[in-house]
């Protein structure tokens, strides 16, 4: 399933979005299998976490439906789940998986994310700094791993980099593979001593590549539009 997570909601972590769609899956009567043992659990994985604050309309987990359940039966509930979700949880998309298909954390290889500032960065300032980061030769930023502090060189860790037709809003492919760099962190590195909190972090794409071609993972047709939520919500 593809779905979206937008407004006062993207303050859930990722453990609490499970709890929400193993509630949620259950009030709308979604067939999943549960695992075995003392205490099963529902067969659903998530893909990769959505840090605490940011809102993405490219959201996906995975499940598994009870042996017998005919998965066409899952396209008539995007809507009934969504009615159970909380506000700001959209079903976008479900599409049965291929036999073998690998975990959504090992297949996705690259994530597109819009920063917009809310406050204290102009749209000059956005195109400037855009070009200030793709022209750079290295990019070395602290980080902490392990409980020691570190300077790793994350220029390579850039795909691309371009800014909206209006220059307010920074779109960034960052690779996934290895120790990923984070919107919050590229912020950081755009505009030096920027609160975390004065930007929108929006997750748009997910991408994997299979046999050389570069897609997403499930793209979303024109028929199905993403839901919006107002800046600051």
């Amino acid at each position: 399933m593809r779905y979206a997570k937008l407004g006062k909601v993207r303050f859930i972590s990722h453990r609490d979005t499970a709890r929400v769609w193993e509630r949620a899956l259950r009030r709308a009567g979604v067939p999943v299998a549960s695992s075995e043992g003392f205490t099963p659990r529902p067969r659903v994985s998530f893909g990769l976490a959505l840090p605490t604050g940011a809102e993405s309309i490219a959201e996906y987990l995975d499940l598994e439906l009870i042996e017998g359940a005919d998965p066409a039966e899952l396209e008539p509930l995007t809507e009934r789940l969504t009615d159970v979700l909380p506000d700001g949880f959209t079903v976008l998309l479900t599409s049965t998986l291929e036999p073998g298909a690998g975990s959504l954390q090992d297949v996705v290889t690259s994530v597109t994310w819009e920063l917009s500032p809310l406050a204290g960065a102009g749209a000059c300032r956005v195109s400037t700094a855009a070009d200030r980061l793709l022209s750079a030769a290295a990019l070395p930023l602290e980080r902490e791993r392990k409980g020691e502090r570190r300077v790793d060189d994350v220029r390579p860790l850039i795909v691309s980099l371009t800014t909206s037709a209006d220059s307010v809003t920074m779109i960034a492919e960052l690779t996934t593979v290895g120790r990923s760099l984070r919107p919050a962190e590229l912020a950081s590195l755009a505009f030096p001593g920027t609160e975390p909190g004065s930007w929108r972090v929006l997750r748009t794409h997910q991408w994997i590549e299979h046999d050389g071609v570069r897609r997403e993972v499930l793209s979303l047709p024109a028929a199905v539009l993403a839901p919006t939520a107002e800046v600051g919500a």
